[in-house]
């Protein structure tokens, strides 16, 4: 076997087919070349194309988020805390286990149908925290932050605490969050904006409060720097003895942690309901601060706006006080009504 002519072919003929092939064979070369070069240069354009839009997507957002009159709907049960919004909500404890993969399924169920219900668009709900389960799975056949964004007009956020430690020093400090780089990378690529992380400030003790900002801002920087928007929220016991110096107390150590920030890193407040009226006026007004909003922290709807109408620039942010009066028995019309009738409710007693 000869790759030129047989064994008997003169080597001048030999020379002649060698150079026809590799002439032939070099623009091939060129040919693949200048396709590859054209296929990278489509990648590329593609990729900068993906990063401009996703560019321009955080910036709408950020101007929803800064500006847009609602509130934020807290559907971030935890596993700790979804047996009880079940109960509340009042789903058959027969179909689901505590604990188990039937108990998400039936949490993700009711988040479902408040997120497709008519009454849960982007004109009054603004934003809306999940959970990490919640962001994993679909909604109408759409991963859920997409639905929200694209079908709802809704800003997706993502609750990224793994729990609160045992009390010290009068507060609950979070637990450590483990391959946090990797879980705000799959965030972004899920097309979470930003975060929400929770501590708890239990009594007035003043290093306990530092500790619970320190971290709050130490772990609210990494996300800042991962491209996401923070929500920090270093929750006051709304039974505390002391609730109004723990606020005046927080109120201090939050301030001089915005001050701390550098000019790209931005931030978001979630505050417990203050005793003092426009008490978070010096935050609302930083820089570094994009909004303060409200926790209900256990009043009730009718408590939480009543208190909420005194803070003039805060926005809600409710779980309980949302979802109360919502039940798993009510047809969907009377479902809508309800939701409704509460969404409407809060919105009135937001702040602009």
């Amino acid at each position: 076997f000869t790759l030129f002519g047989s064994s008997e072919t003169s080597n001048d003929t030999i020379n002649i087919e060698r150079m026809a092939f590799f002439r032939t064979n070099r623009w091939v070369a060129v040919l693949l070349g200048l396709a590859l070069l054209l296929a990278e240069a489509r990648a590329t354009s593609e990729t900068c194309q993906t990063e401009t839009t996703a560019t321009m997507t955080m910036e709408q957002m950020m101007k929803q988020v800064a500006h847009a009159k609602g509130f934020i709907a807290a559907l971030d049960q935890s596993g700790g805390s979804t047996p009880k919004a079940l109960d509340l909500y009042g789903y058959p404890k027969e179909k689901y286990e505590v604990g188990e993969s039937s108990m998400f399924d039936a949490v993700h169920e009711m988040r479902t149908r408040m997120i497709t219900s008519p009454a849960f668009t982007g004109k009054n709900v603004f934003g809306a925290i999940l959970f990490e389960d919640t962001m994993k799975r679909k909604v109408n056949g759409k991963p859920a932050p997409e639905y929200l964004w694209q079908e709802k007009g809704i800003v997706p956020f993502l609750k990224i605490d793994k729990g609160l430690m045992d009390e010290e020093n009068g507060v609950q400090l979070m637990k450590p969050i483990p391959h946090l780089d990797d879980l705000l990378r799959e965030s972004q690529e899920y097309g979470i904006f930003g975060t929400k992380m929770r501590s708890v400030i239990n009594t007035d003790n003043v290093e306990g409060i530092k500790s619970v900002v320190d971290q709050q801002f130490e772990i609210g920087r990494k996300i800042a720097a991962a491209g996401l928007v923070p929500i920090i929220e270093p929750e006051v016991d709304i039974n505390s003895p002391s609730k109004q110096h723990c606020e005046e107390l927080l109120k201090a150590e939050l301030l001089e942690h915005l001050d701390q920030l550098d000019e790209n890193e931005i931030v978001m407040l979630k505050l417990s309901l203050p005793s003092t009226p426009d008490f978070y006026k010096e935050c609302i007004e930083h820089p570094r601060c994009l909004r303060v909003v409200a926790l209900s922290g256990g009043y009730s709807r009718d408590e939480a706006t009543r208190l909420l109408v005194q803070q003039p620039r805060m926005v809600a942010s409710f779980s309980r006080a949302l979802t109360e009066g919502l039940t798993y028995d009510l047809s969907d019309e009377e479902f809508d009504r309800v939701l409704h009738a509460a969404i409407d409710q809060i919105v009135a007693s937001s702040g602009p």
